[in-house]
């Protein structure tokens, strides 16, 4: 059966099956055995994910694919739908881990619904844009540290494992490609508000180049001596736990 990758669904089929098979390697079965893989396409990681003693869901958007994925693995479970408007409470597992070449169009969108299911994640093997991963992964001080690269580590160990170039796909895709590993750290609650950690994060690095003491104008009583040492610095500077201690202190301050 033919099939031609869609441009509107962000498709870009690794062909190399050694690497294939290195990037379901990196998946740790012995943690957790429920595997979801979202976007499998022509199959290229489901051929390897098949051989680990997995329970394994996948979810594709493409009825074509769909047809294709039934050919050749007629044993798993195929869920058509649209990972972003997928209802993951839907999927009776407590715990699973999530693989995937995601499209690259979506993929923070991606992290950020992972985000939000993060108690139920045990880890991510994902593939990236560069650029995106080197975002996720970067730390503090950075130019490339930022959002994704706070909230995400705020809840995961995040390790860059490796690089793929164009020709590697087909079709090639513009940019060079990055396989990360997201894996859930033991926090549950972050000591602080989520929702307005989330915000002053936002609206910190909405103002990157500015002093935290400028980009956070629009809250008040910022006065307390606790942040003195926070204010002359911009926001890239800033650890997941100053964040989280800017959070409260601007919590306990109204």
């Amino acid at each position: 059966m033919t099939f031609t990758p869609k441009k509107y669904f962000g498709q870009h089929f690794l062909k190399d099956s050694r690497k294939a098979k290195e990037i379901v390697s990196f998946l740790n079965i012995g943690k957790c055995d429920k595997i979801i893989e979202i976007g499998p396409g022509k199959g290229a990681l489901t051929q390897f994910l098949i051989s680990l003693k997995a329970d394994i869901k996948l979810i594709e958007i493409d009825a074509d694919a769909i047809d294709l994925l039934k050919n050749q693995f007629s044993n798993i479970e195929i869920i058509h739908a649209d990972f972003l408007k997928l209802d993951l409470n839907s999927i009776p597992w407590k715990k699973y881990s999530i693989i995937g070449n995601f499209p690259y169009n979506i993929s923070t969108q991606i992290l950020f619904k992972i985000l939000e299911h993060r108690d139920s994640i045990q880890e991510v093997v994902g593939m990236f844009q560069k650029e995106v991963a080197e975002r996720i992964c970067s730390e503090k001080k950075s130019k490339k540290y930022g959002i994704p690269s706070v909230l995400i580590q705020a809840f995961f160990k995040c390790d860059k494992l490796l690089d793929l170039n164009e020709n590697e796909f087909n079709p090639p895709p513009k940019v060079k490609s990055s396989v990360i590993k997201l894996t859930r750290n033991n926090v549950q609650d972050l000591g602080c508000d989520y929702r307005k950690f989330v915000e002053i994060v936002k609206t910190s690095f909405s103002q990157r180049r500015k002093k935290i003491k400028n980009a956070l104008k629009k809250f008040t009583n910022l006065s307390d001596s606790n942040l003195d040492y926070m204010m002359s610095k911009r926001a890239e500077e800033l650890s997941v736990a100053e964040f989280i201690e800017l959070t409260n202190i601007i919590e306990n301050s109204k």
